[in-house]
């Protein structure tokens, strides 16, 4: 008998910080992007998201345009440094002892996010969690073409991409836990038999609190 599905989101839940805005932060530092018109739009994107507006796939090809101008090799390299720069400090305290607890009780840990995969999988890979569900982006002869090649795993998007992912792996949303900070995922966090907010948005927080879920810091 397979274990139980532990989901977790990533940016604000298990990062203590959004690693899809900290991507565009890094290029703009970089150099690898023009500072004044890029950051300026990665910041109005990332204010639509707190406020459960943004449009998923527009932000998804802003924040892909980029990487079409470098070769697989040379995105590995920024990658990299993007990971020692940003994102491993960026990881919550608490995280690390969380997926611990999970592991030692059996438990088949997955993160869910909407996040491209380009970002997210050697996050996913520090972490050690084995089973990445993210928006997935379009590689052509080993390029990326700037496009999303499916659907956004976003909002009730999440569903969707959970569902399928189970069909094809052979698990059950049977006792499920999903972790998230963001009112954007309160469709899966209502799916699941065991919802928990960690350092939720206002939003969430009072929906948290008005339904009895737990409401946790990994900060």
């Amino acid at each position: 008998m397979q274990g139980r599905l532990a989901l977790f989101d990533l940016d604000n839940t298990l990062l203590a910080g959004d690693s899809d805005h900290g991507w565009g932060e890094f290029m703009v530092a970089q150099g690898l992007v023009n500072r004044d018109e890029y950051g300026t739009r990665n910041d109005a994107f990332y204010q639509d998201y707190l406020a459960g507006s943004l449009d998923m796939v527009a932000y998804a090809e802003f924040a892909l345009a980029p990487l079409m101008q470098h070769e697989a090799t040379e995105l590995s390299t920024i990658h990299k440094k993007f990971m020692q720069t940003t994102v491993i400090p960026m990881i919550a305290p608490k995280t690390q002892a969380l997926l611990k607890q999970h592991r030692e009780a059996g438990d088949v840990l997955v993160i869910i996010t909407a996040t491209n995969d380009f970002i997210t999988a050697p996050i996913a890979e520090h972490l050690g969690i084995p089973h990445l569900i993210a928006t997935p982006t379009e590689v052509i002869n080993g390029r990326y073409t700037g496009k999303l090649s499916g659907a956004p795993c976003f909002k009730a998007g999440k569903i969707d991409k959970l569902n399928h992912w189970m069909s094809l792996n052979g698990y059950s949303i049977e006792g499920a836990c999903f972790y998230s900070d963001s009112h954007n995922d309160l469709p899966l966090l209502a799916l699941v038999d065991e919802p928990i907010a960690v350092d939720p948005d206002a939003t969430l927080e009072a929906h948290a609190q008005s339904h009895g879920w737990p409401v946790i810091s990994l900060r």
